[in-house]
């Protein structure tokens, strides 16, 4: 397909950074970078292993953004990133008998719902959002099961990870959006690491490819992460109905192509 390694980094390049600058603000990079690698020529197992090294590398320096500002609650984080890492082991076991279709027809039909949801309700995840009076018991509980269930999800089918538990968090525990975003990032951070741990070990991280797509990644990841936290939740909302769309789009064309 290209026919020089640096005609194949000015292909992916662009698109790694573009599509981490929409993971660190709303997730959903990898509808982006995974087909993109893949059309590079990498394969499937290298693809993988390489897509997951670098938006990790990016979504440390992202995380890192929130943090220093002090957008991330660690009450919420901590348990919500236990319940992810065992979430996410249930989910990777149900994909072995579970068919991932029926899932696909559910995100679809929910989806643009989400999108719709965000568009009309002005006051999703604002500054000026009624705060929360829930119980801390309450708080850590719901942390945990949100965790879970989305870590389930993720380990099962994966692409949305992010949107879902910026979503969960704004709900749920009625965290404002840019915290709920910050919040997100570094329990994503977290649970992707051992996957990291585990393609490093395979061996199937291509590096020729993910340290300058890391790069972008890390460009793209700080970019995002600081307009996020310049143009708050409005912004932040436009980001994620993108996403959304995007992720719809992913489904329809994988669910026409079973």
């Amino acid at each position: 397909m290209f026919e020089t390694y640096f005609a194949k980094l000015c292909f992916l390049c662009p698109l790694i950074f573009v599509a981490m600058f929409i993971d660190s603000i709303a997730g959903g990079g990898g509808i982006i970078t995974i087909p993109a690698y893949l059309f590079a020529g990498l394969p499937i197992q290298i693809t993988y292993g390489t897509n997951k090294f670098v938006a990790c590398i990016g979504t440390a320096f992202g995380a890192g953004n929130y943090i220093r500002k002090k957008y991330v609650d660690w009450r919420i984080a901590v348990p919500a990133l236990c319940g992810s890492l065992a979430g996410s082991t249930i989910g990777a076991q149900l994909a072995l008998h579970l068919r991932p279709e029926i899932l696909q027809i559910c995100l679809m039909i929910v989806l643009p719902f989400v999108a719709l949801f965000m568009i009309f309700n002005r006051s999703f995840g604002d500054e000026n959002a009624e705060k929360s009076s829930r119980s801390f018991r309450f708080v850590i509980i719901a942390a945990i099961l949100i965790g879970l269930v989305i870590g389930c999800y993720d380990g099962l089918f994966g692409p949305g990870t992010g949107m879902f538990f910026s979503l969960a968090f704004v709900l749920i525990e009625r965290m404002t959006l840019i915290y709920a975003t910050g919040t997100t990032k570094v329990v994503n951070l977290a649970s992707n690491f051992a996957a990291v741990v585990t393609y490093l070990m395979a061996g199937v991280v291509d590096f020729s490819i993910a340290i300058p797509c890391g790069l972008c990644s890390i460009a793209g990841c700080l970019l995002g992460s600081q307009c996020a936290i310049k143009k708050g939740a409005k912004f932040i909302k436009i980001i994620m109905i993108v996403a959304a769309m995007l992720l719809l789009g992913k489904l329809f064309i994988d669910f026409l192509e079973i």
